[in-house]
C-alpha cells in the first residue's frame, strides 16, 4: 500500500513518556509522501512534563509537519465532512482517552477527529500506552477490537514485573499498521513481547 498523497491524522494524547517515540514515525510518514495532520489533547498542548515544555513539544510538531497543530474541536471539525482523513492514528493513546473513545465520547480534538474518521468509514488505528491495559481498561480494548474500522498497533507489556497491567504499542509499527488498515486488515499478531 502506497501512502503517497494519503491524508493521515495523528492524534497524540497525554502519555508524555512515549511522546518521543512518535516524532520519528511522523517523519517516516512524511518521507513516504503522506500529508500528516497532528491533533493533540489539551494536556499535550498545555502541560509541561519533566522531559520538556508543552511549547517546545508543539514547536517540534509544527516544524516537522509544516502544518498547524490542531488543538481545538473547532479546528478539528473540518476534517470530518469537508477534508476527510484517509486514516487516523491515535498514538500514544492513554487509558483515559481509550476509555472515553470506547464510550463514544468526543471531548478532545483527537477523539473528535477519530469519530469523524469512523463516520466516513475510514480506519482509526490505536497505539495504546496505559498502565491499565490489563486492568479495568482491558474491557475497553476488547470492545474496540470488536468494532468495524478500528485497528491496533501491536502492543505488549512494557514492564511485567513492576507494572503487570501496563501495555505499550510498538510505535515503530505505525506505518505498517496503517498500510494494513487501509486494506481493512488488522496487522498480526496484535499482542507481542514489548521491545521498543
Amino acid at each position: 500500500m502506497d501512502l503517497s498523497g494519503k491524508r493521515i491524522g495523528i492524534g497524540i494524547t497525554g502519555s508524555h513518556t512515549t511522546f518521543h517515540l512518535i516524532l520519528p514515525e511522523i517523519e517516516k510518514l512524511i518521507e513516504a509522501g503522506a500529508h500528516v495532520y497532528v491533533f493533540v489533547t489539551h494536556t499535550m498542548a498545555t502541560v509541561d512534563s519533566p522531559l520538556e515544555t508543552a511549547v517546545n513539544r508543539m514547536e517540534k510538531i509544527r516544524q516537522l509537519t509544516k502544518n498547524k497543530v490542531i488543538t481545538s474541536i473547532i479546528d478539528a471539525e473540518p476534517f470530518g465532512p469537508k477534508y476527510p482523513l484517509d486514516a487516523m492514528v491515535i498514538a500514544p493513546m492513554t487509558g483515559t482517552s481509550l476509555s472515553k473513545f470506547a464510550q463514544a465520547a468526543s471531548d478532545s480534538p483527537v477523539l473528535f477527529a477519530a469519530k469523524s474518521t469512523l463516520r466516513n468509514e475510514n480506519p482509526v488505528i490505536l497505539g495504546i500506552s496505559t498502565n491499565d491495559a490489563l486492568g479495568l481498561n482491558g474491557t475497553n480494548i476488547m470492545s474496540l477490537m470488536n468494532m468495524k474500522h478500528i485497528y491496533f498497533i501491536p502492543l505488549g507489556q512494557d514492564d511485567p514485573h513492576s507494572k503487570p497491567r501496563s501495555m505499550v504499542a510498538h510505535m515503530h509499527l505505525i506505518q505498517d499498521t496503517i498500510k494494513k488498515a487501509l486494506e481493512h486488515k488488522q496487522i498480526q499478531p496484535v499482542f507481542v513481547p514489548y521491545t521498543n
